[in-house]
């Protein structure tokens, strides 16, 4: 079997994209269009890989860094063929083939990658073209072919002619090269095009030239080999991956009311007998147990939830932590480092920020809780809230097992209240409260007559005759 490793070109700004970021860390249904490049290259068995890099450079590496990555610098980027040129130190000595692909064609399959494989190995090949026949082929390069069926070249769209213009079958920009073919091709390349540019398609004229036979291999789904070069595209695309992640999920047990209302990253990870309502988004390295219930207009964004949770309609939930049966919502704002106990019910209106609520503990409703520390089996009254920010620091309130706080409550922090404590409605809370004790803190009651007309129903019933 033959020796193979990737070459992922991701170089290119993306001028279309109208963006001061480079277009390859796009997010596409949630991640960075090339980071599903790579992830298909591993499926596919091919282990090492070289990325070219070239517009913000060090973000994109940071973006797809891992085992088996090596980057290029392609500057200036002077087209495909020069990217492809920039790697010949790295993959110097290599005896093998080269796959060559860009990182903005995230629907590409590794059955697909590997099908390709094994066509090129059939067919002996030194260079295997993987080309398609999409419904539009506008925008792309046209595949040159002879009476025989010989690819004998490749020519861009801005420099196509009217006849060349009307060829069905596209160039996707994914190649299989012999290594020491490739650059001895490359060579001979020079950038007489409209764009002033090294074009790698450029190797299968030079290749033609030397009667060095040519294969094409044409993708059955053209779908799979759709580049992205506008916004247009980046949703179109998305569109698709999310298609696909929504029957995966179906697959597993997954229960969704609507599916196409529903957007559920690649990620994310969710147990069978879930059920989903119309409506949600859930993003980022986000895991959900199994039996959960996910009401509409719910966005759930890098959280972990157990078993059996329900986040009612209209909540938020950013890097928080659910234990098995608790209850958010409706429209409750977990916000980064809340953590819910088991069975906590977290109800409407109520924001929860770097807070941790024991096993049991009850905030219903109408109820900020921030830089708190809250135990088990408490009750939290409708109305309290954590006063934790003094103007120039955050400070904690811890308030322990079996308190009971009545409603409408400011804790000013710091402040800590005993087990088993009792808080008394409308109370200002600014010293410690030993355990099991009750706190009361408000103005003594008082009450005076009104004066003559003072709270009347009618404001004209003083000129009444």
């Amino acid at each position: 079997m033959k020796q193979y490793t990737a070459l992922i070109l991701a170089a290119g700004k993306g001028t279309r994209m109208r963006s001061r970021n480079c277009k390859v860390l796009h997010p596409v249904a949630g991640r960075p269009m090339i980071s599903y490049v790579l992830e298909t290259v591993r499926a596919a068995r091919l282990s090492d890989m070289c990325v070219v890099v070239g517009h913000q450079a060090q973000d994109v590496q940071e973006a797809v860094a891992g085992d088996g990555v090596a980057f290029v610098v392609q500057e200036p980027q002077l087209g495909t063929g020069h990217a492809v040129a920039a790697a010949r130190g790295a993959l110097s000595g290599f005896p093998g083939d080269v796959l060559i692909l860009c990182g903005d064609v995230p629907l590409i399959t590794a059955r697909t990658i590997r099908d390709f494989l094994q066509f090129h190995e059939n067919n002996g090949s030194l260079i295997t073209l993987l080309t398609s026949r999409p419904l539009d082929p506008s925008g792309y390069g046209r595949i040159l072919r002879r009476d025989d069926g010989a690819i004998v070249g490749i020519v861009e769209d801005k420099d196509a002619g009217e006849k060349e213009r009307a060829i069905g079958e596209i160039n996707t920009g994914i190649y299989l090269v012999n290594c020491r073919l490739l650059y001895e091709l490359l060579e001979g390349i020079t950038p007489n095009n409209a764009q002033h540019e090294y074009y790698l398609t450029d190797i299968v004229t030079k290749a033609a030239e030397r009667s060095i036979p040519v294969s094409g291999y044409v993708l059955p789904d053209a779908m799979e080999a759709m580049g992205i070069n506008t916004r247009m595209d980046l949703a179109r695309v998305s569109k698709v991956l999310w298609e696909r992640r929504r029957e995966e999920l179906m697959l597993q047990g997954v229960t969704l009311m609507d599916p196409d209302s529903v957007f559920v990253d690649s990620q994310v990870q969710i147990g069978e007998d879930t059920v989903i309502f119309p409506g949600v988004i859930i993003s980022g390295n986000t895991r959900i147990g199994v039996g959960c219930v996910i009401e509409s207009g719910t966005l759930i964004m890098d959280s972990v939830l157990g078993a059996e949770v329900r986040v009612l309609q209209g909540s938020r939930l950013d890097r928080a932590v659910v234990e098995d049966g608790a209850s958010v919502g409706p429209m409750a704002h977990l916000r980064p480092e809340a953590h819910l106990g088991k069975r906590v019910r977290v109800g409407n209106f109520v924001e929860v920020k770097k807070s941790v609520l024991g096993d049991g503990t009850k905030a219903a409703h109408l109820t900020y809780l921030g830089d708190s520390e809250i135990g088990r089996n408490v009750n939290i009254g409708c109305g309290t809230i954590t006063c934790n920010y003094d103007g120039r620091k955050k400070h904690r309130t811890v308030i322990r097992d079996r308190c009971f706080v009545g409603s409408d409550v400011q804790f000013v922090a710091p402040i800590e209240i005993g087990e088993g404590s009792v808080i008394g409605a409308g109370s200002t809370i600014t010293k410690d409260v030993p355990p099991k004790t009750l706190a009361v803190s408000r103005a003594k009651q008082r009450t005076f007559p009104l004066r003559k007309h003072q709270g009347s129903a009618d404001p004209d019933e003083d000129r009444k005759p």
